[in-house]
């Protein structure tokens, strides 16, 4: 088998599992961006497709060490919070863990919602860009 023919047979195989167009919207999100190139928009949908991926590991791996057989919040936000990296960008946008039963809840322990908390200039939070558009009207998925 040749190069080219192996470089083909390869990246016939590998198939991002996000939506093209959704990836490609979220790009142009950065004013910066006018055009994306299909091998820009494969490379960000496999890096976060291999991102995702490493969170759910390591989420994973810290509920299968506090003995739990699902994975809830709190694992992620432990798995974020172990990885600096994904710490730095990623912590402030994850909603806060809800308070145990046992304790009641008051002013002093309840604290500010992620949403209400300021941002860097310049930034947006992450789940601005998977909510669904607001000046688009509603869509009848059976017109029959």
């Amino acid at each position: 088998m040749s190069k080219a023919e192996t470089t083909t047979a390869t990246a016939e195989t590998i198939r991002p599992e996000f939506p093209a167009d959704r990836v490609k919207k979220i790009m142009k999100l950065d004013q910066d961006i006018n055009k994306v190139n299909s091998e820009a928009l494969f490379l960000v949908s496999c890096s976060t497709d291999l991102f995702l991926r490493f969170l759910a590991e390591i989420s994973a791996g810290i509920a299968v060490q506090k003995k739990r057989r699902i994975v809830k919040l709190d694992h992620l936000r432990t798995a974020v919070k172990r990885h600096r990296p994904t710490s730095d960008f990623l912590l402030d946008s994850l909603p806060l863990p809800t308070q145990s039963l046992d304790r009641p809840v008051t002013e002093q322990t309840r604290s500010k919602p992620v949403a209400d908390k300021p941002l860097p200039a310049g930034a947006r939070r992450i789940d601005d860009f998977f909510c669904a558009p607001q000046n688009k009207a509603p869509t009848l998925l059976n017109d029959s």
